[in-house]
């Protein structure tokens, strides 16, 4: 099974209603919203991260950028890079590269989400692929992650 199918099953199986968007192969996260026709403050990017060494998922609206010093901060961590694509790809076997879904949850991951995100009723994130996104409730999002909530990010 790959990974949009795992998400979309368990979406089903904890009963919350999201859509698919179908739409043309796209990998940033601006580049998505923009095919998506969606407002890019709506577009959960993830951002993975080594914080002391250990691999972290941190979610922004796809107009942001990860402030390291912030997250540094945030995380209560000595040190936090991004993470290469080899250290972190393995973890997600059934994704794409840098199509991650924010569902650290189903990966042993964990997940931060920038309050930013928090202000909208619905996000829409990758779903495991860079042509298909998934669009869901944040309060149903939140309640299945459970992510730490922090400031770590900026606007452009």
């Amino acid at each position: 099974m790959g990974g949009h199918e795992r998400l979309a099953n368990y979406l089903q199986t904890e009963g919350v209603e999201f859509t698919v968007r179908q739409h043309a192969e796209a990998y940033t996260a601006q580049e998505v919203a923009h095919v998506d026709h969606i407002p890019g403050h709506l577009f959960l990017k993830v951002v993975m991260v080594l914080a002391d060494d250990e691999l972290a998922m941190l979610c922004v609206p796809a107009p942001y950028d990860v402030d390291f010093d912030m997250a540094k901060a945030a995380l209560g961590a000595q040190g936090v890079r991004l993470a290469s694509e080899e250290e972190f790809a393995p973890k997600f076997p059934d994704c794409d590269i840098g199509a991650m879904p924010p569902f650290g949850n189903l990966y042993d991951c964990p997940v931060y989400v920038d309050e930013a995100l928090t202000e909208d009723e619905r996000i829409v994130f990758n779903a495991c692929n860079h042509e298909q996104s998934v669009e869901i409730l944040y309060k149903d999002w939140e309640r299945l992650v459970q992510p730490t909530v922090v400031s770590f990010a900026r606007q452009r």
